[in-house]
């Protein structure tokens, strides 16, 4: 079962989290990290950004979730200006240590492979940073997706584009196609970090937790994983029926154990 650590608020979250961070490079400075995008992790970054101050972040690398495929990278919308706009360079990151899945069309039947090299070259991912989906899907690996899974191109769902148009033009202008992590590179890396926030993350959050492990709910994957942690407030952990059970553990567990 992954630890469940139910924090007051989002700011609280993203604290914890970035303490944790920066204990991995304290120990290892050329440290791998698992980078997501979107709303939910912004805390997480938004502390690092004091934690970090004044560290050598030189040699810690990164490998981005996932990309759209045919937009150009310049895009302020591709995933690969968002991870520059709200981790690279905010946290003082050499972007070229950086990695984004390549979603251009000339190369884009074997970036998969590619990218799945790439984090192999590197060593693996010590920790990845995951949000979750209303639906249950981390990063594009939507309902239905192989647990087994690595880096490749799928098809976004009309839902998932609908929810996306709000960062673009129009509908139209979202890209069809995406490439992304796999569920079974996911669950490569040595440590899960997965956070929600809010009431309209509840559902999803108990059944990836506390549910049937099912293709259906991609996030129920997490576990499988040895070390998985779930970084919640209070309303994203109110349908967890064990939430008794998970403040106590965490309120007593040894403090050198982090989470």
């Amino acid at each position: 079962m992954a630890e469940v650590v139910i924090v007051e608020n989002a700011e609280a979250a993203g604290a914890l989290v970035a303490a944790e961070i920066v204990g991995l490079i304290d120990a290892r400075p050329d440290a791998v990290l698992g980078l997501a995008t979107g709303s939910t992790p912004l805390p997480v970054y938004q502390a690092l950004r004091t934690r970090l101050a004044g560290r050598d972040v030189s040699r810690v690398r990164g490998f981005a979730l996932d990309e759209y495929v045919g937009l150009d990278p310049a895009h302020p919308e591709s995933y690969r200006s968002v991870i520059t706009r709200d981790v690279v360079e905010p946290l003082g990151l050499d972007p070229r240590r950086i990695h984004v899945p390549d979603g251009a069309q000339e190369t884009i039947r074997h970036a998969g492979s590619d990218y799945e090299a790439a984090i192999d070259a590197a060593g693996g991912v010590d920790l990845q940073i995951l949000g979750i989906g209303t639906d249950g899907h981390i990063g594009f690996n939507e309902p239905g997706s192989s647990f087994a899974s690595r880096t490749r191109v799928k098809t976004l769902t009309a839902q998932t584009r609908e929810d996306n148009a709000r960062f673009f033009d129009s509908i139209d202008d979202v890209p069809m196609h995406c490439i992304t992590q796999g569920l079974g590179t996911i669950l490569r890396a040595r440590h899960l970090v997965l956070l929600a926030f809010g009431e309209g993350k509840a559902q999803a959050v108990a059944d990836a937790v506390e549910g049937p492990l099912s293709a259906i709910l991609p996030g129920s994957a997490i576990q499988l994983h040895p070390h998985a942690t779930v970084v919640v407030d209070e309303a994203a952990a109110s349908r967890l029926a064990l939430s008794d059970y998970y403040r106590y553990t965490f309120a007593n567990k040894p403090s050198w154990q982090g989470i």
